[in-house]
């Protein structure tokens, strides 16, 4: 998908959002989208994951990216409060960052309600939202075709987000259970 296209699908995404959904997206909202192969997916998802002030609440199928996982640990560093919620069956693959999150602090439940817990997704702070195809893989940042987009200042589709993560929190089990 050309450039022009994807951000024309983009703007079309936040029309329909605005005509239908219950809180229009903010005239002040901006993205930035990134595609796989190529690094420009990676690169959006860790500027997001940087510009955390307080709080990321994650949602992640697989997550096998060192890269992604040295970025919510320098978050948590930072003072940021981050926590994750993981598919029960990837969480047990053999490169997945989630136990290595775990042991530096980071509280992690994993969600075994599902035959695929296929979420990915980062709510930022409660007023971004990064999602997409993107699955937090060194595979899909080297070798799939997939798609990130982060939506800055667009709190209320933050908020929706971060009330479907605490849906998915409170039915996980704690990853030491």
């Amino acid at each position: 998908m050309k450039r022009s296209t994807a951000i024309a699908f983009v703007l079309a995404v936040f029309l329909l959002h605005s005509a239908y959904a219950q809180s229009p997206v903010p005239s002040s909202a901006s993205f930035d989208i990134g595609f796989s192969p190529g690094g420009s997916a990676l690169a959006v998802v860790e500027k997001a994951i940087g510009a955390a002030k307080s709080e990321i609440l994650m949602a992640c199928y697989e997550f096998t990216s060192r890269d992604i996982a040295e970025a919510l640990e320098s978050a948590a560093h930072r003072g940021v409060k981050v926590r994750i919620v993981a598919d029960f069956k990837a969480s047990h693959d053999r490169f997945s960052q989630v136990g290595i999150l775990r042991d530096a602090g980071i509280p992690v439940r994993l969600d075994h309600h599902y035959a695929i817990f296929h979420h990915k997704f980062l709510v930022i702070d409660r007023e971004t939202l990064e999602t997409g195809s993107f699955n937090y893989t060194t595979a899909a940042i080297k070798h799939n075709a997939e798609n990130a987009i982060v939506l800055w200042n667009a709190p209320s589709i933050a908020e929706a987000y971060a009330t479907e993560w605490q849906r998915l929190w409170n039915e996980s089990i704690d990853i030491r259970e």
